[in-house]
């Protein structure tokens, strides 16, 4: 094999192994041992210490690079073997920047640094044909052998603007596959990988290899259910930040209902008259507008007890009243007093709906003395028929 000033790699015997098992795949790496001996044992010891399990690719810049080795996944973290060996005072090692060793290939390693000699755990892998500008500033201490696929894998996943997967990719577990270095004297070793740190509660990501078929082995009725109970979850997390319910999880009332599409003319004494039929009646209010007290065309109305909103609610939706069908439903506001904010959900109940229609008769404003019959739809259909017969004669 001729090795060319475009290709860094050094002979075959100068190498050493290390398998990175991802959460996209396995990826090999061989470690230039003879060309960069310091960066070498470093990140062959961290490996073996199982350091960098559990660690994210934390920064990923597309066909550039991307990066991990920081057990915080901030990119501010992190410490080198020399630090945890032998103190605070060896935390950071020389860079070892070699002239015929540059960034002119994807899958070459090289460690991420805070400045000129300051090299911790933090390292990169090169997904990028040429990176001249770092050249010169980074210890390029190793490639990748196998699984440079997995490296592209990860190269292409979605991130937010400052380069962090919206999927967690992370390094399950590491081995070294071959070793020149003695262990330095109190390099721990624990005997099993760490277990991945809790994901902050704001942090919506998902692990990339988490199975997203959470729905096998379920029928359509358990999987309806499933679905039905994150719909009404996500809303009243909204319902949540626009303050109409203190806590996602606290309970909307079953005894007060929610009547909107009303004619504005509709007075919430019309309403309490219409609705009382099905029950006592606590308040009624056809909510309006606080500067022109106008009416904004919807109520709410509050029963004694969940039964009689029940009756109503299966009587009522649809109703004509006032030349308007409304629309009723139960209210999903847990305010006592005071109702400001409102929402509504689909009733859970089941059955045919009445199909009633209101009358006025003597409509008298303002003097509270309206009066309502109740009459059937085909009742309503037949005198609009018989309308226009007459019309047509």
């Amino acid at each position: 094999v001729v090795f060319t000033q475009h290709s860094p790699r050094p002979p075959t015997d100068y190498l050493m192994a290390v398998l990175f098992e991802t959460s996209l795949g396995d990826v090999v790496i061989d470690v230039y041992v003879d060309e960069t001996p310091l960066a070498a044992k470093n990140f062959l010891k961290l490996v073996k210490s199982k350091y960098y399990n559990q660690c994210e690719f934390f920064n990923v810049q597309r066909d550039y690079l991307i990066q991990s080795g920081d057990p915080t996944n901030t990119g501010r973290g992190g410490e080198s073997m020399y630090g945890q060996v032998y103190g605070p005072q060896a935390r950071y090692f020389q860079d070892e920047v070699r002239p015929h060793l540059k960034h002119t290939r994807r899958g070459l390693v090289a460690m991420a640094n805070s400045g000129p000699n300051r090299n911790t755990s933090q390292f990169y892998i090169t997904t990028g044909d040429r990176l001249p500008e770092r050249d010169g500033l980074h210890t390029i201490f190793g490639e990748v052998s196998e699984g440079m696929d997995v490296v592209m894998k990860i190269n292409d996943v979605l991130t937010n603007d400052d380069g962090l997967p919206l999927q967690i990719v992370r390094i399950r577990h590491t081995a070294v596959l071959d070793d020149p270095f003695e262990d330095p004297p109190g390099l721990e070793i624990p005997p099993e990988s760490p277990p991945p740190k809790p994901i902050a509660s704001d942090d919506l990501r998902i692990e990339a290899d988490a199975d997203l078929n959470e729905y096998e082995g379920l029928d359509e009725e358990q999987v309806e259910e499933i679905i039905a109970e994150k719909k009404a979850e996500s809303s009243a997390e909204v319902l949540v930040s626009l303050g109409d319910l203190p806590d996602k999880d606290v309970a909307p009332p079953d005894h007060v209902l929610f009547v909107c599409k009303l004619n504005p003319a509709t007075l919430s004494e019309d309403l309490e008259l219409i609705f009382s039929r099905f029950g006592t009646i606590r308040s009624c209010e056809v909510i309006r507008d606080r500067k022109t007290n106008d009416s904004l065309q919807y109520a709410f109305i509050e029963f004694s007890s969940a039964k009689e909103a029940e009756n109503a609610y299966f009587k009522m939706d649809n109703v004509l009243i006032d030349d308007r069908r409304i629309h009723v439903d139960f209210s999903q506001s847990v305010a006592k007093h005071g109702i400001t904010n409102f929402g509504s959900f689909s009733g859970t109940f089941s059955g045919k709906r009445g199909r009633l229609v209101t009358k006025g008769i003597e409509r008298q404003r303002g003097g509270g003395n309206t009066k309502y019959d109740l009459i059937m739809d085909d009742e309503v259909d037949g005198r609009q028929q018989q309308q226009q017969q007459q019309q047509q004669q």
